[in-house]
């Protein structure tokens, strides 16, 4: 795998959130329960036995309240096999290739110089699919220097042209993106790849 390389406002921000954390501040891990059925559909679809969460949080796969109608776990409900996590603000790196990557509510929180960087760390460790949700307004948190922490908030359109260039290096992987421009008001685009693009026989791709 090729490493990943931060620029140095990256790594500033990797120590801010690594003291926002030891003080205290959460990742919200179950935002993945707002879009479970939408992952749960991708996961069937696609054959998903194991998963790499990029830039997980604390999160516990494990937590029977995931599905709170059944008292099912992540792990249970998406029937997975393997899972690993990855989170530079508590030191968890678990990166490995997996069927699918996931990352939720991480690259707005990411300096604009490594956004490219990140979703190609990101894509190399995908063996079929990655699921990416992010969001598109302000945050209600601030940085410590007053800043929005959502540092990067940009149009769904440009997280789509970012996403259709990088897909075109990685052409068996399936993406699915969903940008909320809202709390609750998410657009999920048609689940796309390059080698999809290519099957068809149009020049003209809109999707």
């Amino acid at each position: 795998m090729k490493p990943l390389v931060l620029s140095d406002k990256g790594k500033k921000l990797i120590e801010i959130y690594k003291s926002m954390t030891a003080n205290g501040y959460e990742n919200n891990f179950f935002n993945i329960k707002m879009y479970k059925e939408v992952i749960k559909q991708n996961f069937d679809i696609f054959e998903i036995s194991s998963l790499l969460d990029y830039g997980c949080g604390r999160v516990d796969y494990l937590d029977s309240s995931f599905d709170e109608n059944n008292n099912t776990s992540a792990k249970d409900f998406f029937n997975l096999r393997e899972i690993n996590l990855y989170e530079p603000s508590i030191e968890r790196d678990e990166r490995k290739s997996s069927d699918c990557v996931i990352c939720f509510d991480v690259l707005e929180h990411i300096y604009i110089e490594d956004v490219k960087p990140i979703l190609y760390d990101i894509f190399q460790y995908s063996k079929k699919l990655v699921i990416l949700q992010i969001a598109c307004y302000p945050a209600v948190a601030k940085l410590p220097n007053g800043e929005n922490a959502h540092i990067t908030c940009r149009h769904p359109l440009w997280w789509k042209g970012v996403l259709d260039s990088i897909s075109l290096d990685f052409k068996d992987i399936s993406v699915v993106l969903m940008c909320s421009t809202e709390f609750k008001k998410t657009t999920i685009f048609h689940t796309w790849s390059a080698n999809n693009w290519a099957k068809n026989e149009n020049f003209v791709i809109n999707t």
